[in-house]
């Protein structure tokens, strides 16, 4: 393919998409590019500061409970104070808490404050993925989703460099650059998107908190089956960060080595997720998630047959060819099956389910390997893959397509039109901007009702 049709391809994957969508993900961007204490913590705590490595543990595992509470949390803030305020109130609170983090020294205080991280971090992630949702078409959800996936992980992949960078200078300078930057999201989110929440219909009583609760989302059953399918599918991608390091470990592989194999699910979501978001953008979502499933648990399942750096990487390729067809599906799935009124409900519940995955994949890949072996851990993820594949492929006959309602037309194009904001992208239709922002509402009219 010529560069010039390369180019064409490109303008056309990010063309077409309104310019809160751009401010959206810019913030994303930027926020993920100062994403340095995940990376270095257990660095942090064992080498700098002493602790054992067991201690370390249990401050991840406090990071990841916050994740969990604020799931449900931060869905039902979006939902009945807006998006723009749970994002305000998420960054700011984090940006605080991840400075607190670099002075505290008392080990009662770190394990209190990274709780505190993970509960504010992960409170605005429910609130993107509603005003996502409420601001782009529905045939372009798929395409934004997968956008903003892809910043996440470009932002990823620069972060983790530079953190090994910044480690060796100082681990506090990383704590404030990552609180600044955070803080540098909220003030985007300030002065660039509009509330984006859709305005209560005119005969609803009570407000929006009363139209959709968090017990008429845990009685949908078509969305929770979603979500447990979800959380199989999570459970699989997490060995890549948990089981994956352990069993090359045990195998004799240092720890370069894991990092080779596993720079190769970064390199190739930042080189492919745009290519591979055109062909996905039309294709039957059930039979992406079908597939997505196989890939995920078969590429995990091929480990058992790995014993080589080349060998590793090559599974890797196949899982992450996986997580890139699911990521953005799934997500356009859930919006799909989220009332107009609910959505920061429904992305909390799904939220929910990636974070008690990120909480119990841990204790089952240990458990796994230290009494059944490395081989029997691969073939357990073939088969919860199999069985994730099986779950969407039955749940999904019956899916309605996704078509937006009249309120919600009505709602997205108040949106559009109150949020013109002078283009910063390069391509003629499209803007970088943040993922995580909303424009003040001085600078454009909200839609949510007052």
């Amino acid at each position: 393919m010529s560069v010039a049709r390369l180019r064409g391809a490109a303008l056309e994957t990010v063309s077409g998409l309104p310019r809160a969508f751009w401010w959206l993900w810019t913030s994303t961007l930027v926020n993920r590019l100062g994403a340095f204490v995940a990376t270095f913590m257990a660095l942090y705590l064992t080498l700098d500061r002493g602790y054992s490595a067991t201690y370390a543990g249990l401050v991840a595992s406090l990071h990841g409970l916050g994740g969990v509470v604020s799931s449900l949390g931060g869905g039902v803030m979006a939902d009945r104070l807006g998006r723009r305020p749970t994002l305000l109130v998420a960054q700011s609170a984090t940006a605080v808490s991840v400075a607190v983090l670099g002075f505290v020294h008392d080990p009662v205080a770190i394990a209190a404050v990274a709780f505190l991280v993970g509960l504010s971090s992960n409170a605005s992630r429910p609130a993107v993925q509603a005003m996502m949702a409420d601001i782009v078409r529905p045939e372009d959800r798929v395409r934004a989703f997968s956008l903003n996936y892809w910043a996440i992980n470009l932002g990823f992949a620069v972060s983790s460099m530079a953190a090994g960078f910044i480690a060796e200078f100082s681990y506090l300078a990383g704590f404030l650059i990552e609180a600044g930057m955070t803080l540098l999201c909220a003030v985007v989110v300030f002065l660039k998107l509009p509330e984006s929440r859709p305005a209560v219909p005119s005969g609803a009583q009570g407000g929006v908190s009363q139209a959709v609760g968090l017990a008429d989302v845990l009685r949908d059953g078509r969305f929770m089956a979603v979500v447990g399918l979800s959380f199989l599918v999570a459970l699989i991608f997490q060995q890549g960060s948990v089981g994956l390091p352990v069993a090359m470990g045990t195998a004799g592989f240092a720890p370069a080595d894991y990092g080779m194999a596993l720079a190769v699910n970064g390199v190739l979501i930042v080189a492919l997720q745009i290519p591979v978001t055109r062909f996905i953008e039309h294709r039957d979502p059930r039979r992406l998630l079908v597939v997505s499933s196989l890939l995920a648990g078969y590429g995990f399942g091929l480990t058992a047959f790995a014993g080589s750096v080349g060998a590793f990487a090559l599974t890797v390729c196949v899982w992450t060819l996986g997580e890139m067809l699911n990521a953005p599906t799934q997500t356009g799935l859930v919006v799909q099956l989220s009332p107009v009124h609910g959505r920061g409900r429904y992305q909390g519940v799904y939220t929910l389910s990636w974070s008690l995955a990120a909480l119990i994949a841990p204790l089952m890949s240990g458990y796994v390997i230290d009494r059944l072996g490395a081989p029997w851990l691969w073939g357990l993820c073939a088969l919860v893959g199999t069985a994730a594949a099986v779950g969407y492929g039955v749940l999904m006959r019956s899916l309605p397509k996704d078509k937006p309602t009249g309120a919600e037309v009505a709602e997205r194009t108040e949106v559009s039109e109150s949020a013109t904001v002078p283009e910063i992208a390069v391509a003629p239709e499209s803007i970088a901007v943040p993922e995580s922002t909303e424009v003040a509402g001085s600078a454009a009219p909200q839609v949510t009702a007052a």
